[in-house]
């Protein structure tokens, strides 16, 4: 009979956090670490593709506005990327405006999260697109 790995010695999911703003990756990073996901993150778009793509995360939240590719970019990018196509996206961003939600929503995200953040409501949000996946 096999007898399956306590939920501790199983392997933790990837998270790639993308934000221009270390507090951001402070807070959003801390809450994932704590609710069980392990998180690499960057602070440029070109950044987030690169690691995209040596760490091969199994879920991205992604800002809108970085330097270098935004938020949209990286998305399509992924989108595109065969890799990639079908993992999870959320966009976390402080741009709350429906024109901007439907253009994250176009673009492919998953999940269109604005800040202020709750840490707490973060790391559920990831769960539940990592369950649907």
């Amino acid at each position: 009979m096999i007898v399956p790995a306590p939920a501790a010695a199983r392997a933790r999911r990837l998270i790639l956090l993308a934000d221009d703003s270390t507090t951001t990756l402070a807070i959003a990073s801390a809450g994932l670490e704590q609710a069980g996901y392990d998180v690499v993150t960057a602070t440029r778009g070109d950044e987030a593709l690169a690691l995209a793509h040596e760490r091969r995360p199994q879920l991205f939240v992604l800002d809108l506005e970085m330097p270098g590719l935004d938020g949209i970019e990286v998305l399509r990018s992924l989108r595109a990327d065969p890799l990639f196509a079908q993992a999870p996206v959320m966009l976390l961003t402080s741009h709350m405006a429906q024109r901007d939600v439907q253009a994250g929503l176009d673009a492919g995200a998953d999940a269109y999260v604005v800040k202020p953040f709750s840490p707490l409501d973060l790391a559920s949000r990831v769960g539940d697109l990592l369950r649907c996946r």
